[in-house]
């Protein structure tokens, strides 16, 4: 697929997907949702880790609304289902960690995107908000599956109901992201984190998204049987050799990823 609103660029085993419509705010249209979910679902396959991250001063302030004619026209639910879930499920499916690099306002589903990444990493000026109600819509995009597990009943509904902006501190210490850090250590701060997962043990890794995701579904018993089956196969990883030779060695490991 040729890209016209997003970029993918790939180096060191990191796949960099940047939204590209600064003048609208990176906001979500047809062509948008379908390029993000072609860049992450092929990405997931050809790197070892995927970011997700915004060009100008938003990462994506959600659905374009001017991307149809007529308002009484539109289809949400179809939309939703053809168009928001393939690209949500590009995410979560995706076999390597993928980090969201919240470079400034993430709203309604725009906010949503970036949630149901793996790591969460904003700028302190980033925000998020849960704009849904403004308009007299409820959170898509995952927003009422991802928010209560995050943040708790009590404050996703919350953040739902009065639409609230959400600083990145804020976020951060409610646990809605992994961390906010300073506006000038940002882009440095993302990319560490991707080259730390790029170079680590990327085996190991799919099975923890693996496991944290089943987690949700499964009972106590049944997630330790899961944990065994997810660690056996780690055990037979060349990582894992090379692991454990590092440690005794009392050298840096050299993973392979494999």
């Amino acid at each position: 697929m040729q890209y016209e609103t997003i970029t993918r660029e790939d180096q060191d085993g990191i796949a960099v997907v940047t939204m590209r419509r600064p003048d609208v705010m990176n906001a979500l249209n047809t062509q948008m949702r379908a390029e993000i979910t072609h860049a992450i679902g092929t990405a997931g396959t050809e790197a070892r880790v995927v970011v997700l991250t915004g060009e100008g001063r938003a990462f994506c302030s959600g659905q374009d609304l001017g991307d149809r004619a007529n308002v009484g026209d539109l289809n949400l639910e179809r939309t939703l289902r053809d168009e928001y879930i393939p690209m949500l499920k590009s995410i979560t499916d995706c076999p390597v960690p993928v980090i969201a690099a919240v470079n400034g306002t993430a709203a309604g589903a725009g906010a949503n995107l970036a949630l149901v990444a793996d790591v969460v990493i904003a700028a302190q000026s980033a925000s998020f908000i849960q704009a849904f109600t403004r308009i007299g819509l409820i959170p898509d995009a995952g927003g009422t599956y991802v928010l209560p597990r995050q943040v708790g009943l009590a404050r996703a509904m919350g953040a739902a109901l009065f639409a609230d902006k959400i600083s990145a501190e804020q976020a951060a210490q409610w646990g809605m992201i992994w961390e906010a850090v300073p506006d000038a250590d940002f882009d440095a701060t993302w990319r560490g984190r991707a080259a730390h997962l790029a170079t680590g043990p990327t085996e190991a890794f799919k099975r923890v998204k693996l496991a944290m995701q089943a987690s949700l579904g499964n009972s106590f018993d049944e997630q330790l049987l899961y944990e065994g089956q997810l660690q056996g196969e780690c055990g037979r990883t060349r990582d894992f050799k090379e692991g454990v030779m590092a440690f005794l060695q009392k050298r840096a490991p050299a993973y392979e990823g494999r």
